[in-house]
């Protein structure tokens, strides 16, 4: 390992990965459903977020929805 490094030449590049990137959001869960997603997340050992995630990705690609009928 050289003990200086000439950071002068050294010429910037974009992020190729940027798209990749995830979105930052503010989203209300209520408490049972947070819950739920921590304690299988801690089953499996990953960041309950991370789960979220995955399981939100999931819906999305298979585009699954809810039948709901609100009430009147």
């Amino acid at each position: 390992m050289r003990k200086n490094y000439d950071f002068e030449k050294m010429k910037g590049e974009r992020n190729p990965y940027i798209k990749q990137l995830k979105q930052p959001v503010t989203i209300r869960l209520d408490k049972a459903t947070v819950a739920y997603f921590k304690e299988l997340a801690g089953e499996l050992g990953m960041p309950y977020q991370n789960l979220i995630n995955l399981y939100l990705r999931d819906c999305a690609l298979h585009h699954k929805t809810l039948k709901l009928k609100w009430a009147s």
